[in-house]
């Protein structure tokens, strides 16, 4: 039987990312029946009739649930519940929710015996991770943090130069990821509140986990301002966050990350990185300038500046059109993983011992080869709480604390 996938979660990476990944590689014949859940009937039924997802896979659909016959206004909390209940075991949950909820819906999946990939960050609390990581692990469960910036071709091209020694040590480095104002109008104002998250979090966390990816080097220290918006709702936010990020060998990362980009602007956000490095009597650089990808286009609505690396749709001939980018590959690495462990693991042992091997190569984030993340998302938040203050990170007894 073909891996059957569950989807939980129908916003907007779902439409913009997860689905497209999914649906061709059903196209492919590598995974079977999709199924997409999320609490409200309304949610699933527009990601169902999105037009540049029907556009791109003529005749695909996916079961979802709550189904048609709900009330689409109607709250369904235990929706993923019915689907996990009803998954055939060891297929592949994705959790593609508000940060928050991450926990209670990773642990609901392993305990049905779940795969999983969870889009990051992968929760908030160390303990958490680590109960994900034990859990899985009893079960020879794989769990994959979906940090997509890890399958950039930038990105793994740093990695190989810095770990063969060309860039020299990492000394100081500055990040930005600015999204979209129109996020301010979206299902954001209903979760994106000062007690639940902010934006290093929420989007920050992609470059703490970058510079790992390409350096090998721990964060040790986490210091985060916010400055406070209102939505259009009331709530208020951390809208704009500027954090400072120490590293074990001394270097500095600062990050600067909002919910404020223009709508009216060419792109549809702005980020990138700059890392500087000490080479013995010379100095190393590296600039990826993630939102500019070389591409500048003036049509008869405005000038756009858009990105062909992340995801975009082809039309490479036949039926539809096709997928790709680093996106993409980020899912179908994850789910084509959990494909491996199953293929080559016999029984729980073969499959923890897969699942290993997995992690030992850290190409993928997971539980245990990734906790800095969760360890940065806690002393982030410990941090922008206390007028961001420093927080210092403990490795040896995983934890975070005021310095």
């Amino acid at each position: 039987m073909k891996t059957p996938v569950l989807l939980i979660g129908g916003g907007m990476i779902a439409h913009d990312q997860i689905l497209p990944a999914l649906y061709q590689m059903q196209r492919e014949g590598r995974i079977g029946e999709i199924t997409v859940c999320a609490q409200h009937g309304r949610t699933v039924k527009a990601l169902a009739e999105a037009p540049a997802i029907l556009k791109a896979f003529p005749g695909q659909s996916f079961r979802a649930l709550p189904d048609a016959g709900v009330d689409p206004d109607e709250r369904q909390p235990d929706a993923h519940k019915q689907a996990l209940e009803e998954a055939p075991e060891r297929a592949v949950a994705i959790v593609a929710t508000p940060d928050q909820t991450h926990y209670e819906l990773v642990m609901a999946a392993l305990r049905a015996d779940q795969h999983v990939a969870c889009v990051k960050p992968l929760v908030l609390d160390i303990a958490q991770s680590i109960e994900i990581e034990k859990e899985a692990k009893r079960r020879g469960l794989l769990v994959g943090v979906e940090y997509h910036k890890r399958f950039d071709p930038r990105a793994l091209m740093a990695r190989d130069r810095y770990r063969k020694g060309q860039f020299g040590e990492l000394k100081l480095g500055q990040a930005r990821m600015m999204e979209p104002w129109s996020y301010r109008g979206s299902n954001f104002q209903n979760w994106f509140s000062c007690d639940q998250t902010d934006s290093f979090v929420y989007v920050g966390c992609h470059y703490v986990d970058q510079v790992h990816f390409v350096t090998g080097l721990r964060p040790t220290g986490v210091s985060v301002y916010g400055v406070k918006d209102t939505f259009p709702n009331g709530v208020e936010g951390y809208l704009w966050t500027d954090a400072r990020v120490i590293w074990e060998n001394g270097a500095c990362l600062n990050i600067q990350n909002s919910l404020s980009f223009p709508d009216e602007a060419p792109g549809p956000n702005t980020q990138g990185i700059t890392l500087y490095f000490s080479h013995g009597d010379k100095g190393g650089w590296l600039e990826h300038s993630d939102q500019y990808r070389g591409l500048k286009h003036t049509l008869r609505d405005g000038h756009v500046e858009p990105s062909p690396d992340y995801f975009m749709y082809q039309d490479l001939g036949g039926e539809g059109l096709t997928p790709t980018g680093y996106g993409v590959r980020s899912v179908e690495f994850i789910v084509s993983e959990a494909q491996r462990v199953e293929r080559e693991g016999a029984g729980l042992a073969g499959r923890q011992t897969v699942i290993e091997e997995i992690e030992r190569r850290a190409i993928m984030a997971t539980p245990a080869n990734s906790r800095y993340n969760e360890l940065v998302c806690q002393a982030g938040r410990l941090s922008i709480l206390n007028e961001g203050r420093l927080a210092k990170i403990d490795y040896d007894a995983p934890g975070v604390g005021l310095a």
